[in-house]
């Protein structure tokens, strides 16, 4: 009995022609001519497809008609080279197994072309298109990319709670997390629900980042970083946005602005460069596909130092823009798309860092500028995409971390925690937080963010 491989090691000529192997997969075609019928498999393992020929002579006749597109098969043959242009290697079948067959009449997956939006309709069974097989092959490679940077480079990867009390980012929109009964809730005196009685004693929502959680780590560990679930309740329906999505966040002791710059832009370039080197099967399908840009636009990404300079020369540049704008341009307010787009892909066509913003459209724990106006803040912009990722160096100093959560009006008791590592030993520390779904948008030239997640979580969608 022939122990199954992976189409993918057969086309990459990992088994010498004249062996029999075995490779189980899902039928993507079938044809047949008057002896023979030509059976693409594929087992997910590589965008392409295997060709398996059957001669009818070997097979009963009503057993082949059984075998249509999306039918799982076991097949046992000789692996061959091809007379046709498509492939080198075939596999002439012997044995051929069913394991599960699929009614051509009901099998949404049929040779012709799907939209995206169709697909969303059945995010159960696109995994086994070509887009999305490579999408997610893509998303695994970029995982394995993220974890091997970080630990190539000393960083040590803490896991932070997916329940939390704290807003990170004062967001206010978050999932609440409960076990009270909906039907019966406790109510105070003060005619509020009495959250004493909840599993955890206290309001407690899932997380919007783990920033918070991470920095705590950072000032033990000295470089860590957390890459996992988080969740915003914005009722926001567009291309851009999901409920559910996941970050990667790394946070740095004894790290500055400029420290952290130069490690989101090495780490963006590595992650780019990896996808480029391990997954142009992928890349290229994508790229004829969906978007004719999108290996050179990657390629672009590495070959060049990304631009700096700060918000207020953005502004300059923008105002003085020849273009117009739908949102208007103005010093204290913050960058929207058309912005960031203008400023990358118009005016210096190469990804760009934005630093020193003020300090009013950024979070609590930024570190402040010496001019009190702004912080030490860095967004890094890019092509098609916009901002990318948004980062920091962290106010370490106790009295003016203080002073800001008095101004922005946050409970001093849901941060209290945070506030001791500034009154604890503090240090200097950085960090930033990259959005995977974001980064998988251009990795994949996708233009719709519930297409570069399996299962996507968006306002009256929990489906799958």
């Amino acid at each position: 009995m022939c122990k199954r491989t992976m189409i993918a090691s057969l086309l990459k000529g990992d088994i010498a022609l004249g062996n029999y192997v075995n490779v189980k997969g899902w039928v993507r075609t079938r044809r047949g001519i008057k002896n023979v019928v030509f059976i693409e498999l594929n087992d997910g393992s590589i965008i392409h497809n295997i060709q398996i020929v059957a001669d009818i002579q070997n097979f009963n006749e009503d057993f082949l008609k059984r075998i249509n597109t999306g039918t799982c098969l076991s097949v046992t043959g000789l692996l061959t080279e091809s007379l046709g242009q498509k492939q080198k290697v075939e596999i002439q079948a012997k044995e051929i197994t069913i394991y599960g067959e699929a009614d051509p009449e009901k099998y949404p997956l049929q040779k012709k072309g799907h939209s995206l939006e169709f697909l969303r309709e059945i995010a159960h069974l696109r995994p086994r298109t070509n887009t999305f097989g490579a999408i997610l092959r893509l998303r695994h490679a970029m995982s394995y990319a993220i974890h091997k940077y970080f630990n190539d480079k000393g960083f040590y990867y803490i896991h932070t709670p997916i329940i939390t009390a704290s807003d990170a980012e004062g967001a206010g929109a978050m999932f609440k997390v409960t076990t009270l009964d909906l039907n019966n809730l406790p109510i105070t005196k003060e005619g509020k629900i009495d959250f004493s009685q909840d599993f955890f004693g206290r309001e407690t929502n899932l997380t919007v980042s783990g920033q918070l959680e991470a920095e705590l780590g950072a000032l033990a560990l000295s470089n860590v970083y957390t890459f996992g679930p988080t969740f915003r309740a914005e009722n926001s329906n567009t291309p851009r946005h999901l409920a559910e999505f996941w970050m990667i966040e790394p946070e740095m002791a004894f790290y500055d602005i400029n420290d952290n710059m130069d490690l989101a832009e090495d780490f963006l370039k590595f992650l780019v460069n990896y996808a480029l080197e391990n997954c142009l099967d992928d890349l290229e399908f994508l790229n004829k596909m969906y978007d004719k840009d999108l290996i050179d636009r990657l390629r672009s990404i590495i070959k060049q130092p990304f631009v700096r300079l700060t918000y207020t020369k953005a502004i300059d540049i923008l105002i003085n823009a020849k273009q117009k704008f739908e949102f208007p341009v103005k010093w204290g307010a913050d960058l929207q798309a058309e912005h960031e787009r203008y400023l990358v892909e118009k005016y210096f066509e190469n990804p760009v860092i934005i630093t020193d913003y003020p300090k009013e459209i950024k979070a609590f724990y930024m570190k402040l500028n010496d001019d009190e106006k702004t912080v030490k803040a860095m967004d890094i912009l890019f092509p098609s995409i916009g901002e990318i990722i948004g980062g920091s160096q962290r106010e370490e100093n106790l009295n003016k971390l203080i002073a800001r959560i008095k101004e922005l009006n946050i409970p001093e008791k849901d941060v209290w925690w945070y506030v001791d590592t500034r009154r604890f030993g503090t240090a200097p520390h950085s960090g930033f937080g990259l959005g995977f779904e974001r980064l998988m948008l251009f990795v994949t030239g996708m233009s719709n963010i519930r297409d570069v997640i399996p299962f996507p979580r968006t306002p009256g969608n929990a489906e799958f």
